[in-house]
């Protein structure tokens, strides 16, 4: 399965009596990196999760092209590659074996080779054979991508993927973002760090108390902007 777009249409999310999202209308297009900005709680992780599959709209609709996450099903969901808070990879198993265990999982071929490419991409080869609990938080985050971006996904959702990374890291991973919107992929980066994401980001959104609104382009850093922004809130 393959699409170019993915459309929210006034998707309204709430858990019980709280609203994490109100009447969000987004567009997100191939061949482009969303930077996703606002305060902790303002619903990021809730939009990404929407976008994922993981949570259903309380009310509103999610489009994928033509197609709903119900009737889109497992081809869709394929498609779909999410970096979380929880990174999902497994303390007890090595590098290598977490990058195996997931492409069985999405039935890849070629496996060997391609945890041995993913291996060397997160700049963890070295490390290939060592249990995950014994990896700084750093080569965790890398690994984490790394299974995130495995299956060549079409939709990749990153939260917060710059965490416990060095200069290094952080300007691979600038790197592999710019690479994967150079691929036609949809990008949406949900992140506190703004002057790091500013220069990949083709636009930047910002999420407060669950209501979504575009940063303009303009003078002045990205920082700058989302400041005025929060002024008028």
């Amino acid at each position: 399965m393959d699409f170019t777009t993915v459309n929210f249409t006034e998707v309204s999310r709430a858990f019980g009596r709280r609203r994490a999202l109100h009447r969000v209308s987004l567009r997100l297009n191939a061949g482009e990196i969303v930077a996703l900005l606002g305060p902790n709680g303002a619903g990021k992780s809730t939009l990404l999760g929407l976008a994922a599959t993981l949570l259903e709209p309380s009310s509103g609709a999610i489009r994928y092209d033509n197609h709903t996450a119900r009737t889109g099903g497992s081809g869709l969901r394929r498609c779909i590659g999410l970096l979380g808070h929880d990174l999902f990879v497994y303390p007890e198993l090595s590098a290598a074996e977490n990058l195996a265990f997931f492409a069985e999982l999405y039935a890849l071929d070629d496996v060997s080779a391609r945890v041995d490419a993913a291996l060397e991409r997160g700049a963890i080869a070295a490390r290939r054979d060592d249990p995950v609990s014994g990896l700084s938080r750093g080569m965790r985050q890398r690994l984490a991508l790394e299974r995130a971006l495995l299956h060549d996904p079409r939709l990749v959702l990153l939260d917060e993927p710059f965490t416990g990374l060095d200069d290094a890291s952080v300007g691979a991973l600038q790197g592999r973002l710019a690479a994967l919107r150079d691929d036609g992929r949809i990008v949406v980066v949900a992140t506190h760090d703004l002057e790091t994401i500013e220069p990949v980001a083709d636009r930047a959104l910002v999420l407060w108390n669950g209501r979504l609104e575009t940063i303009e382009r303009g003078t002045g850093s990205l920082r700058e902007r989302y400041r005025t922004v929060g002024a008028t809130r």
